[in-house]
């Protein structure tokens, strides 16, 4: 039986996305079903209104392009999952879809909106129902 672990990957900073593959890599072994994810996050209505309509899909679509090309480099066979959304609770609902045994979020030092708002990371350690492992 493999093991599921879905990997949420932050394009802002994809040199997290090694380490955490290989992390899934050692969690899963050598059947490991990795499920690399990334989040397109929603922007508010009164301003999709003055922006062409095409604009998020676009956004999309060159989010997965990138994605793919980090699964190719990673050197791991995996799926790419690109949502739309609120990242916590968009990786949430892929990990709940695919069943997933584990989810691997990067974190970074929080700053002072994280204590008053909570991290990306922190969402998902509260609300995940399978183990999270959290790299620094």
């Amino acid at each position: 039986m493999s093991t599921t672990v879905v990997v949420p990957v932050d394009l802002a900073a994809p040199e997290k996305a090694s380490a955490m593959v290989a992390a899934a890599k050692r969690l899963g072994g050598d059947d490991v079903r990795i499920i690399m994810t990334n989040v397109v996050e929603d922007i508010p209505s009164y301003v999709a209104a003055e922006l062409p309509s095409e604009i998020m899909e676009t956004s999309r679509k060159n989010a997965h392009d990138e994605m793919v090309d980090l699964a190719q480099h990673s050197g791991v066979k995996a799926d790419v999952v690109v949502r739309m959304g609120q990242p916590a609770t968009a990786i949430l609902a892929v990990a709940e879809e695919n069943k997933a045994d584990y989810i691997i979020v990067g974190s970074h030092r929080p700053g002072l909106q994280d204590y008053f708002l909570g991290s990306t990371a922190a969402r998902i350690v509260r609300h995940a129902q399978c183990s999270v492992l959290v790299l620094r």
